[in-house]
């Protein structure tokens, strides 16, 4: 099976980036010469032999005439910019900067500068956007360091740490990072701190960046390094103001050529060169940028179907599929016994793709300059998806993906003139186009150590931050001077979106805390389903029966995600083959162990607050309508109607229309409910609610709160649930036989007071 392994176990024997790398860093490292006499300083251990073979290399490469300047820059300055120049030729060469330099050599060079300090005032992180660039890059650094993963050098992403006291150098996520300045707001572990990947803008990157520039200052030994690129580091300086900035260069020369229009089937157009391109028996991997998911597992299966009808001696083409925000799901491709000798390797990826791809052998990139993105419209609560140009600093970066290539050649599917009037010159900042209501939750929390003040680089949108600010209110989050409330202060401690973290909270009180935690670790994992493969979609129809519950689809989840624990324990009594469970009932068995780890994660976060776990009860109706009442304390913002009794839903909180999503058990359903709370709503093609189950608009009005309901537009729904208000007692009555629940507290504290006049932007 040559294919990417992502899961959430530590990676071993994996193809996750280059074979070749892999299996050299898996080689026997035991084995001493003669020559090694000297001693590593990290580990006061004799160098292996295989340290001086990498160090032989290294040496030879061009880059390794920067440390000094590198050095240099770091001694005297607190602030050092490193970033890569691409110039375009006029022979339609471009001069690339080879990525080794920043993700590979300064973490080193970091480390040799601190440990002639004795490490005295911490040790080195670097952050990385995508938590398997973090894993990969920590491997790659360690054997190079010639040290143990997980004793000099680790890493730490999300429900993964592998990492001890000892730990001088860290490969982490950015949003790891941002979570740990709750528990140390001056990072005062770190002497160093390296945020590689930059350009990429994240939201947790840009308040990383933002809240280091008071840190500076409070810590004036602190060193920071930002590896980006030549087109983001002139508005990085004016940032930050009188920093040092190293530019760096490759003398690689890759070819690009571009096409003569705008094509009209993009998709097509790039297959069709893939198969052209195998067809020239000319060798190396390919990499193919595509618009979206979706596209990704179109090409796969489409390869995969192609490919068995190729000529052998032309080699086999294996489709590996690289998703930017869903890494841990992978489609695999089967070998071919049919090939005999030559296998060529096609990663299909899409935008932000590009940090992912670490590979020597790829030969050729395919880039069909189009993407589809999510911005996020805080009027009605949800993503729009909008198909548009990448930018010219993305197209830059797919060209140097081919700077270890010597002969390598990239394929425009667009024009010169495309990406001159067309392509912007940066890619846009998510923190200007993403739901920030997390955002504004950590720095609420750190406005309590002080920190809560971030100077960013680009403005939020200011329309996003007041409805983040507003729907933290309707959660209780804040208290009546907009600050955080001692309630908002526990949702912090989840790493999971406030709407879940006030559901969880919300399930202490109504005794269904285990069935909870398994939701929210379903829901925040990546799907558990997989698309079957052509002429099996009713033998995966019949399969997913067994885990269907009445009660909706947060339910089901529940019965998937305790089927998988049962056969985990089969399988490791040896009944089972716990992948090959997952693959006949077509789940994702990925994407389930990392629901596992997240539900692990969720319960040591309870325990170590100290709040109650209550004993599983799923199947009794008390347990089904306290799961009902816990998921509407939190998403009771998300409800919709059945507008004519076809499945045409009507959001309650504004005038947008939804269909049940298929993997919904209430799809092709006889039987479908009229009230119902969903997970997440994305304006597309075809819009589509996902994760629903039903409710009773009692049950809402009980559980919502007032001023919520009191600032819903006029609408027939809103109609209704008057009515209900006027069949039910008097709110007041309600305070006084429910005042121990948490929403009805919040009705005494904000009696129909608008959200809008109590929400502050500090």
């Amino acid at each position: 099976m040559d294919c990417f392994s992502f899961s959430s176990e530590k990676p071993g024997s994996s193809e996750l980036f280059d074979s070749a790398d892999v299996e050299e860093m898996e080689e026997e490292r035991i084995v001493r010469g003669a020559e090694d006499l000297e001693i590593n300083p990290f580990d006061r251990l004799p160098f292996s032999s295989r340290y001086y073979k990498l160090l032989k290399e290294r040496e030879a490469l061009p880059i390794w005439q920067m440390k000094y300047a590198f050095m240099e820059s770091l001694h005297h300055h607190q602030i050092v910019i490193v970033s890569g120049d691409a110039k375009t030729g006029k022979s339609s060469q471009v001069s690339v900067w080879c990525k080794e330099f920043a993700v590979f050599k300064v973490p080193q060079w970091c480390a040799e500068y601190s440990l002639a300090a004795h490490f005295q005032h911490g040790a080195i992180i670097c952050t990385q956007t995508h938590k398997h660039a973090a894993v990969w890059l920590a491997l790659r650094v360690a054997d190079e360091m010639d040290v143990n993963i997980g004793h000099e050098v680790g890493y730490v992403v999300p429900y993964d740490n592998c990492c001890n006291n000892e730990t001088i150098l860290r490969f982490s996520t950015d949003d790891m990072l941002q979570r740990e300045m709750m528990s140390s707001p001056l990072l005062r572990s770190y002497g160093i701190i390296i945020v590689d990947y930059v350009l990429e803008r994240t939201v947790p990157t840009d308040v990383l960046l933002g809240l280091l520039k008071d840190v500076l200052i409070l810590r004036p030994e602190l060193k920071l390094i930002l590896i980006t690129s030549h087109q983001l580091s002139s508005k990085l300086l004016a940032y930050y103001g009188s920093v040092s900035l190293l530019q760096v260069e490759s003398k690689h020369q890759t070819e690009v050529v571009y096409t003569s229009g705008i094509q009209k089937d993009y998709f097509l157009s790039a297959l069709r060169l893939l198969f052209e391109i195998h067809n020239t028996k000319r060798r190396g991997d390919v990499v193919i940028f595509l618009a979206c998911e979706q596209e990704i597992e179109n090409a796969f299966w489409i390869i995969q179907q192609e490919g068995r009808n190729l000529n052998p001696d032309l080699g086999e083409l294996v489709p590996i599929s690289l998703f930017p925000n869903e890494q841990e799901r992978i489609l695999k491709s089967s070998e071919n016994k049919h090939f005999k000798n030559y296998r060529r390797k096609v990663l299909l990826t899409t935008s932000s793709g590009e940090s992912l791809v670490w590979s020597k052998t790829v030969s050729f990139v395919i880039d069909t300059g189009i993407q589809r993105r999510k911005v996020y419209n805080p009027r009605i609560r949800a993503d729009a998806v909008v198909i548009q140009p990448i930018s010219k600093s993305q197209a830059e970066m797919r060209k140097q993906i081919l700077g270890m290539s010597s002969s390598g050649k990239c394929f425009c599917l667009y024009s010169e003139e495309f990406m001159e009037k067309e392509m912007k010159q940066l890619p846009p900042a998510k923190i200007q186009e993403s739901n920030l209501i997390s955002m504004v939750l950590f720095l609420k929390r750190m406005d309590i150590a002080g920190l809560g003040h971030c100077d960013f680089i680009d403005r939020p949108d200011p329309e996003i931050l007041m409805q983040a600010l507003e729907d933290l209110d309707y959660l209780a989050a804040l208290d009546n001077d907009g600050n955080l409330s001692e309630f908002g202060i526990i949702m912090s401690e989840f790493p999971v979106d406030p709407q879940l973290s006030k559901s969880i909270l919300a399930s202490c009180e109504f005794d269904c805390v285990e069935e909870m935690l398994t939701i929210a670790a379903m829901v925040t994992a990546p799907g558990c389903f997989v698309n079957p493969p052509q002429g099996t979609e009713e033998i995966a129809v019949t399969c997913r029966q067994k885990f269907l519950h009445p009660a909706g689809d947060h339910f089901t989840l529940i019965n998937i995600y305790k089927a998988y624990k049962e056969a985990s324990t089969n399988a490791i009594n040896q009944y089972y083959d716990i992948e090959k469970w997952c693959q006949d009932y077509f789940l994702n068995c990925s994407a389930l162990r990392i629901a596992e780890a997240i539900r692990t994660e969720l319960v040591d976060i309870m325990r170590r607050i100290e709040l109650p776990i209550s004993a599983p009860a799923f199947g009794l109706n008390e347990n089904v309508l306290g799961i009902k009442k816990a998921l509407l304390s939190g998403y009771f913002m998300q409800i919709a109607r059945d507008v004519d009794g076809s499945g045409n839903y009507l959001m309650l909180a504004h005038k947008q229309v939804a269909q049940l999503h298929p993997l919904s058990i209430y799809y092709n359903s006889r039987r479908i409910p009229e009230w119902v709370v969903f997970h997440e709503f994305c304006i597309t093609e075809n819009n589509s609610i996902k994760i629903i189950s039903a409710i009773s608009p009692d049950l809402f009005m009980k559980l919502a709160p007032q001023y919520y309901f009191s600032n819903l537009p006029p609408s027939e729904s809103k109609d209704i649930l008057q009515e209900v208000i006027n069949h039910l007692s008097p709110i007041s009555t309600i305070d006084k036989e429910q005042k121990t629940t948490i929403e009805d507290r919040e009705l005494e504290k904000y009696p129909e007071t608008p959200a809008e006049q109590r929400c502050i932007i500090q």
